[in-house]
């Protein structure tokens, strides 16, 4: 059998990452019956040094295709990627392509392989936030809708797929979350290898982490400067860190917002991201993974949105959904506390394992 796996944004190395370790842990077991991987870069988010960092930490294989399509608008992005991955899928004739998550590179991915009459699998399939607007949530569905096989994370996003007619019949299974996967197995990394907190003298539980990287959020002068104002304000009562892209950093430049407080610093790698996210009082974000991996550490979210594909977080207690008001946001964070205890619902760090499971048995091994 063989699989091609689509990423582009650093998001997807996380998620590709326990697939890649569970194909390998097969082909080990069975060496009789092995699995080809093939790893395809579009580029999307293409930053030559993060990446290769990236890729060093998670202990990553080289891509074995990089397309290069790099920045654009969605619809220049979205061609660019179909005609490349084309090339790339008549050449290997896969047995399956693997998409991830609702990125550009996950829509162009699935649509290409449909179009050759490939069998997609859709890696974090049944996310919803029903916000239109959102070039995630267009990805999301259309990516549904063609895959043959969808790996959801939560029961959640079971039921979401049940409403839109997609049902196990269709390839439906509930698997878990590949990032819990992939948090489980570097947590203890990060605290070994990371030492982003010694590099800038911040105490365990003594500031507030701030990450800002939608475009609903960068791309609109108002909302950007409501949500810099508010984390102005934040950072006079605690010291507030947020790696910030350098596109954004130019967009604040640009409104010339100039910040006294809040520590702006560069983006960071994942090991460190990880170790800042675990140890900080309270998580400030409008990401969908750094919502989770606040889940998953325990540590109060307060989410820079309106709505969200990971309600579970907001049902258990440890996020809370406020926009872009200064006032709603400094009152959320003044009274972030500890969620509930709950079991989590993201499965049982297993879930890359129950995806190769699945791929084999679909393949009739």
């Amino acid at each position: 059998m063989k699989v091609v796996d689509i990423v582009g944004a650093r998001p997807q190395f996380i998620k590709v990452g326990p697939v890649l370790q569970a194909i390998e842990a097969h082909n080990r077991k069975r060496p009789d019956a092995p699995i080809q991987e093939i790893l395809v870069h579009t580029g999307q988010h293409y930053d030559y040094e993060m990446s290769r960092i990236f890729f060093e930490e998670l202990e990553l294989k080289e891509p074995d295709y990089h397309l290069g399509v790099g920045s654009g608008s969605h619809a220049y992005q979205t061609g660019e990627m179909l005609k490349r991955i084309e090339e790339v899928l008549l050449k290997e004739r896969p047995d399956w392509v693997l998409v991830y998550g609702d990125t550009n590179s996950t829509l162009a991915g699935a649509l290409a392989a449909a179009k050759l009459h490939i069998p997609v699998g859709h890696v974090e399939a049944g996310l919803r936030s029903f916000n239109k607007r959102m070039p995630e949530e267009i990805n999301r569905v259309l990516t549904d809708h063609i895959a043959n096989l969808l790996f959801c994370p939560t029961k959640t996003a079971v039921e979401n797929l049940k409403r839109e007619g997609i049902t196990r019949g269709r390839g439906v299974h509930l698997v878990g979350d590949v990032m819990y996967d992939s948090v489980l197995h570097n947590a203890g990394l990060a605290e070994r290898r990371s030492g982003i907190l010694e590099r800038l003298k911040l105490e365990p539980k003594g500031y507030a982490l701030a990450t800002i990287h939608r475009a609903e959020n960068t791309d609109d002068p108002a909302r950007l400067r409501a949500i810099f104002q508010a984390l102005e304000r934040i950072a006079q009562e605690l010291p507030v860190i947020v790696p910030l892209h350098p596109r954004t950093r130019e967009r604040l430049t640009e409104l010339g917002l100039s910040l006294d407080h809040a520590r702006i610093i560069e983006p960071v790698s994942y090991l460190d991201m990880l170790l800042l996210e675990k140890h900080a009082k309270v998580i400030l974000t409008d990401s969908g993974g750094v919502q989770k991996e606040a889940f998953f550490f325990k540590v109060p979210c307060v989410t820079l949105r309106e709505e969200t594909e990971w309600t579970e977080t907001v049902e258990a207690g440890w996020n809370v959904l406020v926009g872009y008001d200064p006032e709603r946001i400094v009152y959320a964070m003044r009274g972030a506390r500890p969620g509930a205890g709950s079991a989590c619902p993201y499965g049982d760090g297993r879930a890359a394992e129950k995806i190769v499971k699945f791929l084999i048995e679909k393949s009739g091994g």
